[in-house]
């Protein structure tokens, strides 16, 4: 099932999103020859307005797109695009065109506000008073919660599997923090796997 490309003057707008993180990475548009040639190669395709002509996302940079799904909308007159980007997207070096502050989500922000009770020594926080306890006792409790997952995966509360999953995660970010890492670091390993 192809677009309906007569709708909009033989273009349609293409939504493109990593298929690792959901970041929304650029907006292009395709004719019907560049959306051909992106399904048989697998690797985006656009058209470009200003020059007439198609263009390979990545040809100069090295920075192709690498189709990993595509979507139609409900009206058949726009896609979405998930790709396993090799470099950054945008021509300005960012990884997307919509700019990076506050885009990485929730457990950033998160990673953001341990980093801050334990660098500001917060004595009231529960963060703080573990992970001045050292890497050992970090390692344990992390061990502890997987431990708790693992029991409640295997009945049927799902309640107290997903506050077992949180511990787990919450408990992790701070390890990930006494080991010097970041969850950047593990998204980036992650995102390494998937290319291959």
């Amino acid at each position: 099932m192809k677009p309906d490309f007569e709708k909009q003057n033989g273009l349609v707008p293409v939504i493109m999103q990593n298929a690792v993180t959901l970041k929304v990475l650029m907006l292009g548009y395709m004719n019907e020859e560049a959306y051909t040639k992106t399904v048989s190669e697998n690797r985006v395709t656009f058209y470009s307005r200003s020059r007439n002509a198609l263009w390979t996302k990545g040809e100069t940079s090295g920075n192709y797109l690498n189709v990993m799904s595509i979507a139609m909308d409900c009206d058949d007159d726009a896609l979405l695009i998930t790709v396993n980007p090799q470099g950054p997207t945008c021509h300005t070096g960012s990884e997307s065109c919509f700019g990076t502050e506050g885009s990485k989500g929730f457990l950033y922000e998160l990673e953001k506000t341990i980093d801050e009770r334990i660098t500001t020594n917060d004595e009231a926080s529960y963060t703080n008073t573990l992970y001045k306890k050292g890497i050992n006792k970090v390692a344990q409790k992390v061990g502890e919660e997987a431990v708790e997952l693992v029991i409640e995966a295997k009945d049927n509360n799902a309640n107290l599997f997903k506050n077992e999953a949180a511990d787990l995660l919450y408990h992790y970010l701070i390890l990930l923090r006494a080991k010097g890492f970041s969850l950047q670091d593990i998204e980036a390993v992650l995102q390494e796997r998937a290319r291959k």
